[in-house]
């Protein structure tokens, strides 16, 4: 199923699991304000990860900001100390959601090769049940979700520049997500999502 959301949603995926949209989260103004800065100072690489037993690239750039390291796929990302303008969207994402967050994964999209694979936010250091907020900036593009037990159950999401996508309850324990690549011309994108990672 796709879903083309226009205005506040929450969407069921089941009796434990929710998303909830919001395509205005952010202003147009804003939006394009925060790209421009962020691309060109936040401190950004382009990460390994483990597969199959070998390292190789991601098809993204990505850095890590918060009070708290992250392990990814044998990959450890240090924390850099929050800026003022991600501090402020924790801020806000916490005020409008009554969740606590205190790190950011941030990945930049180049294009339509960029993209991220097929995966679930449920490494041990997030806890049970990961409450994961979403913010979305710049270029609109496909977000993808299948259920575990049953990978035939999927739904799609155009998440919009400016957008906020709250994944709830045990979405991350019973549903995969990934971003995939498309050959359509894609302008610049920033993804941040915001964790609550327990003391390490």
């Amino acid at each position: 199923m796709t879903l083309l959301p226009q205005q506040k949603e929450r969407i069921a995926l089941g009796p434990t699991a929710s998303l909830q949209y919001l395509p205005d989260f952010i202003s147009t103004e804003e939006s394009h304000a925060l790209i421009a800065k962020w691309t060109t100072e936040l401190d950004w690489i382009r990460s390994e990860i483990t597969l199959f037993g070998r390292k190789v690239p991601i098809p993204r750039m990505n850095t890590w900001y918060g009070d708290q390291p992250y392990t990814y796929s044998g990959t450890r990302f240090e924390a850099k100390p929050w800026t003022p303008e991600l501090k402020q969207m924790k801020q806000k994402i916490e005020d409008y959601s009554g969740l606590r967050f205190n790190s950011v994964l941030v990945n930049w999209y180049r294009d339509g090769h960029d993209s991220m694979g097929w995966h679930s936010d449920n490494e041990a250091s997030l806890g049970k049940t990961p409450q994961i907020a979403s913010i979305s900036l710049g270029q609109c593009r496909k977000f993808a979700l299948r259920e575990k037990k049953d990978k035939t159950n999927k739904y799609t999401i155009m998440l919009a520049g400016g957008s906020l996508l709250l994944m709830l309850g045990e979405t991350q324990l019973l549903w995969q997500h990934s971003l995939p690549k498309t050959t359509k011309p894609m302008a610049s994108r920033i993804n941040l999502t915001f964790r609550l990672i327990d003391q390490q």
